[in-house]
């Protein structure tokens, strides 16, 4: 007697893991960030406070 195995159920988990390790990668994924002027969004900020108060 053979073995039968269900192939979508064996595409379906193959699926899962592959979302899985994408989800994953996405979030260890990180930002290039390049070229920003701390000094100028540090003026920005205390504009915007002083402009609230």
């Amino acid at each position: 007697m053979g073995v039968t195995r269900l192939q979508r159920k064996v595409k379906r988990n193959f699926a899962k893991a592959v979302n899985k390790n994408k989800y994953i990668k996405q979030l260890c994924a990180k930002p290039v960030i390049r070229k920003v002027d701390v000094e100028a969004i540090k003026k920005e900020f205390e504009a915007k406070k002083a402009a609230a108060k």
